[in-house]
């Protein structure tokens, strides 16, 4: 063999793949561009700032690849999480005087929160793969269900939790281990999880072969409605561990908790790479995507370029962009 032909063949190799590298190479740069316009941007305070507020919505998104990478969509997990958060509050204040405050409180609390988020996930899931109703069509009905019943059950205003049981409670958001927040280390236990659930597991297999096509993975054995149902039970009991985190954080919830965290954990999924027909999911790259987001709407608040009332716009114009991207990467092919 030539050398001509030798290098001919190993170009290909050497090429970079900017799906793979694009949403890493793009969170560089917006850590060069932060560290660039605030001396405060690289800061022991802000940085463990930025991890602890996005862990809410990276502990959704990684459910959300699931979801996506089995051709599925959720659109009622920020209305989910509101409701979750706020059937934990009435619990935990009707259990004060039985239970007073203290771990068992907190850890019934849990439980109502894992619980209350995998019966929405699982009611999502058994419309849409036993009664056969779109994904789209169930979750953007629940996300108005969701979303009244919160506010119903708040009498239009916010639901909060017992002052004594709050000041208990906030250490699992404000107080960590060696200096790490624990929503911080949930959200990376979760990630490492799913990444690996994804890649070195029958189900995350099975997920693949559903969004890259339904009739294939019928014929392959695959229980098809079963795997979509434990995707959409899985992004439920996630929103139920995310909200456990975040209700310490403020001790409340309304009618208006959760609004958008339904677009920031999609864009953070399709940001990462992850194909929005299904078919392909990669949860390290939704962890990247995660981080982009919040990184982007800190630098806003921290240079005051726009105004933070814009962060929903720009994230949405982060969607279409990157769903552009995906198409021309499979036309270049």
């Amino acid at each position: 063999m030539s050398d001509a032909t030798a290098n001919a063949t190993d170009a290909p190799r050497r090429r970079i793949n900017l799906h793979v590298l694009g949403p890493v190479l793009a969170l560089i740069a917006l850590i060069v561009l932060g560290a660039m316009l605030n001396s405060n941007f690289l800061s022991y305070g802000n940085i463990t700032n930025v991890l602890a507020r996005s862990a809410f919505i990276g502990i959704i998104a990684v459910g959300m690849t699931f979801v996506i990478s089995a051709g599925g969509i959720d659109l009622s997990v920020g209305s989910m999480a509101a409701f979750v958060a706020g059937v934990m509050i009435m619990s935990m204040n009707a259990l004060i005087p039985s239970l007073g405050v203290g771990v068992p409180l907190v850890m019934a609390g849990m439980v109502v929160a894992i619980f209350a988020g995998c019966a929405a996930g699982l009611l999502n899931g058994f419309l849409i793969s036993k009664v056969g109703i779109e994904a789209f069509i169930v979750t953007l009905g629940s996300m108005g269900v969701y979303r009244s019943l919160t506010t119903w059950l708040a009498d239009g205003g916010t639901l909060s939790l017992d002052f004594a049981a709050r000041s208990f409670y906030r250490p699992v958001y404000y107080e960590g281990f060696l200096g790490i927040s624990w929503p911080i280390i949930v959200f990376a236990i979760v990630a490492i999880l799913g990444e690996l659930v994804m890649r070195h597991t029958p189900f995350g297999r099975h997920c693949a072969a559903l969004g890259a096509n339904e009739q294939v993975a019928q014929y392959s054995a695959i229980k098809v409605d079963r795997v979509r149902m434990a995707t959409y039970v899985l992004l439920g009991c996630l929103v139920g561990l995310a909200i456990i985190m975040y209700v310490p954080r403020l001790g409340s919830a309304s009618g208006s908790t959760g609004v958008l965290w339904e677009l920031e954990a999609i864009a953070a999924v399709i940001i990462g790479g992850t194909v929005l027909k299904g078919g392909f999911g990669r949860v390290w790259g939704t962890v990247v995507g995660v981080l982009i987001l919040s990184l982007i709407d800190n630098i806003l608040n921290l240079a005051s370029i726009v105004s933070p009332y814009l962060n929903g716009a720009i994230q949405g114009v982060i969607v279409i962009l990157a769903v552009v991207l995906q198409r021309e990467g499979k036309s270049a092919k």
